[in-house]
């Protein structure tokens, strides 16, 4: 005869694990410390098997608990995965995202495949270019959501990353030794040119520019040739290539910003649904990486 299990008495379980304790899993749950543990004696019994054993050092998981944990974590995405499913409305139509080329590698993957998954009928239309342009197109309505890496983040705006800007070089190279400095360098209004410039300035290190353009590919092919340097933030630097130290010679360069930006309305449900999509991946990401 086949029996069911209770998913509110795995989540009282798998919460009461992650948050360490009966006591922090209250807020979790929203329930009272005695109602969370009266859910998991309910789960014991019904199970026949010890879970948790608790002592002055606090809680640990029996071999049993140990057992169920991974699959009842499994089984409650499962579970969320089809609530979502079955009661969001099917919604169609074009969102258009902007976001410049330099973090769309390292950020557009952690949240357009599940998003793509969620709304299959909404098609997402990619800007690339700088942020100050993208910024510009999002308050003309030409865009709907925009990314952008700036120094700060306007009012209007919601601080996603707070990342290092740093100088990047052929593996091995000796671009960064030559002078004057030569440097693959975005367009005119690039947010990372003003602070490059400033930087070098007063480090007294002479300089000239390589490539003038938004396209990351060249950027990034004049580095690997090692004709040129260039500045990109921490997190989304491409494999194969070597972070320039203090030991380069090369000036500090101040920290960066990835920052969200929706239309001063806030923008229609899937516009706030794909912004919600990338807040929580970007944070996933930045959690893990941690």
């Amino acid at each position: 005869m086949a029996r069911n299990l209770d998913v509110s008495l795995l989540r009282a379980f798998v919460a009461v694990v992650d948050a360490g304790g009966m006591t922090a899993a209250t807020g979790v749950l929203n329930l009272t410390q005695a109602a969370v543990s009266q859910q998991i004696k309910r789960l014991e019994e019904t199970l026949g098997e010890e879970l948790i054993t608790r002592d002055r050092r606090g809680m640990k998981l029996t071999t049993a608990g140990e057992r169920l944990f991974g699959r009842a974590k499994r089984m409650l995405a499962l579970n969320d995965e089809i609530w979502t499913e079955m009661t969001t409305p099917e919604f169609e139509g074009e969102v258009r995202l902007g976001i410049p080329s330099d973090i769309v590698t390292t950020y557009l993957p952690t949240f357009l495949k599940d998003f793509a998954r969620r709304y299959p009928r909404v098609q997402i239309v990619l800007h690339s270019g700088s942020s100050v342009s993208l910024r510009s197109k999002l308050y003309g309505g030409k865009v709907d959501v925009v990314l952008a890496t700036e120094m700060a983040c306007d009012p209007d705006g919601q601080n996603l990353v707070m990342d290092r800007l740093v100088w990047v070089g052929a593996r091995g190279g000796d671009a960064a030794r030559q002078r004057p400095l030569p440097v693959s360098i975005g367009c005119s209004d690039c947010a990372f040119r003003a602070p490059i410039r400033e930087a070098l300035q007063k480090a007294g290190i002479e300089w000239r520019s390589v490539s003038e353009v938004t396209n990351t590919s060249a950027q990034v092919a004049t580095v690997a040739a090692d004709i040129a340097v260039m500045a990109w933030m921490a997190s989304t630097v491409p494999s194969g290539f070597d972070v320039l130290g203090p030991e380069s010679g090369l000036p500090a360069l101040p920290p960066f910003m990835v920052n969200l930006y929706l239309p001063r309305d806030g923008g229609n449900h899937v516009v706030q649904e794909l912004a919600r999509h990338i807040r929580e991946a970007v944070a996933d990401r930045h959690r893990m990486a941690a």
